[in-house]
């Protein structure tokens, strides 16, 4: 029996999760799941520029890992804009970690959220939200205090 994945930790749950192409209804429309890891992968390496290496770390997992993880995303991110597919960032396994700055009242917010879990694409609430006004308007901060 294999072992469990290792909990993948990520920084950022973007606030748009769903992206559809215009002129097919949603009725008809056939969906690509990315786990929110492989959506924090896509962001460290194709946004962030960062190595595989420098990925792999900032996400608590092996390089070959983070390889595999960056893969599956490419492919599905393809499949979606090729195919004509909407592309839907759900799931997975990971833990929310690093500072926050509310949005909506200016808060900072530590999080280390325990693992998440999610299988067959079921969510399970993985929002976080102030504790102070409730928003779920959160912007991760780096130790410089820029958005990261």
């Amino acid at each position: 029996m294999p072992r469990p994945p290792k909990i993948r930790n990520i920084k950022n749950i973007p606030e748009i999760t769903f992206f559809k192409p215009a002129g097919i209804p949603m009725r008809d429309l056939e969906e690509e799941h990315l786990k929110m890891e492989e959506v924090e992968a896509i962001r460290l390496k194709d946004l962030k520029n960062l190595t595989q290496q420098e990925c792999a770390e900032k996400m608590k997992i092996s390089r070959p890992t983070f390889h595999r993880i960056l893969v599956s995303a490419r492919e599905k991110i393809a499949r979606g804009l090729i195919q004509g597919k909407g592309i839907r960032f759900k799931g997975g396994e990971y833990r929310l970690i690093g500072k926050y700055k509310c949005k909506n009242c200016g808060a900072i917010v530590n999080f280390s959220s325990p693992p998440h879990r999610h299988r067959h694409g079921k969510n399970r609430g993985n929002s976080k939200t102030c504790p102070k006004c409730d928003s779920p308007s959160l912007e991760h901060l780096d130790e410089n205090n820029n958005n990261s």
